[in-house]
């Protein structure tokens, strides 16, 4: 089989910026000619197995960075934006996407961002919003968008709130005592903490210096919530450098992004990288067993999963996803090749939204993509329950999946036979941009792909796709 050649232009002229050094005093730490240099950082000559090490050697590059999931994702992306009506026909190829993702992934994301605010602006004059009458009709991705694909374009994982997380419990004699130890934390600096039996699953009084949890709560969630106000109150300098990094068009976003961040303090604390990515090699990635282990829900187990990308130390590239019985998609991420839809919903054929029918149980899928990749993937509904008679119950399903590649990493891949390809059920990404012509579960055509309509002759759909 033929090695796959190596292009990140994009990613040598990152790090040769970052380090502050001309693209001539770069080669030459790499021991390379100016000429080659320039070739490779503009994508017209692969990387060299030498300079890949001489980048790990003079720079202390994790190799892997080479093969980092960002330039997927912005394929990805510009695919579906470029789905919308709004574009001709003539859609761009494939290699040309791929093309801008490697030499321009600024621009690229750039164009979308642009398509962001066009969807935006169209909505809300399509819903006869009130942003007509306003002062300020500037059309700009909405907050709660804009965190998200800052967590997106992270990988997930942000470094220095992650080692902050796994410091913290490190240093208050382990997981055992994680509870009782935010508790402390939060005594040193005066804060009371009590629990009543509330909806509000947590309550910080800056006058009085107390905070309140429900008891109606699962302990995994009140112990997150311990965590997070440990992370907001003891964590806040940490938090906003990583803000000011980020630098969010609104106040509004860069609020929601410190509660993400904040957030991911509280599941890095409970579940923290090193002891829990040994944990799961030793389980062999059991949800089941982890959340016994750590004190988590099955959902936190899995969303931390997908979070370990700690450059030189990373786990197995998972998605994961959680839907609502609608099917909307309300969280995701990928660092494997799979990626979702910005918009809308998951295909109809992933066995997430089979979940729901089969309450407390694992599914499992193996399923394979319009690009040839196959996945392994499970999935399970998560019912949050509000701890009293006639609340109403908040239910969803969560999936989480790698590449087939990895399946003997995993409990759920015995015995399965990944050998057989008719054993791989065809999915999607969205409608829109599947290639997939006799898809019977299929919503709207193609935009990529020219229809066939015969009046005399129908099939599961009523048109065919040329």
């Amino acid at each position: 089989m033929a090695t796959q050649k190596l292009y990140a232009g994009a990613k040598l002229r990152e790090i040769r910026v970052r380090v502050g050094m001309t693209q001539k005093d770069f080669a030459a730490k790499l021991g390379i000619s100016l000429p080659y240099a320039n070739q490779i950082e503009n994508n017209h000559r692969p990387i060299s197995s030498a300079v890949v090490l001489a980048l790990a050697t003079e720079f202390g590059l994790d190799v892997t960075e080479l093969a980092s999931g960002d330039g997927e994702r912005l394929v990805s992306d510009m695919r579906e934006a470029l789905a919308d009506p709004v574009f001709s026909s003539d859609t761009p190829p494939m290699a040309d996407l791929r093309l801008t993702a490697s030499n321009a992934p600024n621009l690229a994301r750039a164009f979308l961002e642009l398509h962001q605010a066009y969807r935006q602006t169209h909505e809300r004059l399509a819903s006869l919003d009130e942003a007509l009458g306003r002062e300020d009709t500037r059309a700009r991705p909405s907050a709660w968008d804009e965190v998200r694909d800052f967590f997106h374009y992270c990988d997930n994982y942000i470094d220095a709130v992650d080692r902050a997380a796994e410091h913290f419990a490190g240093s208050e004699g382990g997981l055992q005592n994680i509870r009782v130890a935010a508790v402390a934390r939060l005594g040193n600096h005066g804060i009371k903490t009590q629990f009543e039996d509330t909806d509000m699953l947590r309550r910080y009084d800056p006058d009085t210096k107390t905070l309140t949890l429900s008891t109606l709560s699962a302990p995994a969630t009140q112990t997150f919530q311990l965590l997070l106000q440990v992370a907001l109150l003891t964590q806040d300098q940490l938090l906003e450098a990583t803000l000011d990094l980020a630098r969010f068009h609104s106040d509004e976003a860069r609020a929601i992004a410190k509660i993400g961040l904040a957030n991911y303090f509280a599941g890095a604390a409970l579940m923290p990288y090193g002891e829990f990515q040994a944990a799961a090699l030793a389980t062999r990635h059991d949800l089941e067993a982890l959340s016994t282990r750590f004190g988590a829900s099955i959902e936190q187990v899995a969303h931390r999963l997908s979070t370990l990308q700690r450059p030189g130390a990373k786990g197995i590239p998972f998605f994961f996803v959680r839907v609502d019985q609608a099917g909307t998609i309300t969280k995701r991420h990928s660092a494997t090749r799979l990626q979702f839809a910005r918009f809308g919903g998951a295909c109809p054929l992933w066995n997430v939204h089979r979940a729901f029918e089969t309450p407390g149980q694992f599914l499992r899928q193996l399923a394979e993509t319009p690009d040839g990749v196959r996945y392994i993937s499970i999935a399970r509904d998560v019912t949050k329950s509000a701890g009293r008679f006639g609340a109403p119950v908040r239910r969803y399903a969560i999936a989480l999946g790698c590449e087939v590649t990895h399946a003997s990493e995993l409990v759920y891949g015995d015995g399965l036979d990944v050998s057989r390809a008719d054993v791989f059920e065809p999915i999607g990404i969205s409608c829109r941009i599947c290639e997939r012509g006799n898809c019977h579960q299929r919503s709207v055509p193609p935009l990529e792909r020219p229809l066939q309509v015969d009046p005399d002759n129908r099939g599961v759909l009523p048109y065919q796709v040329g």
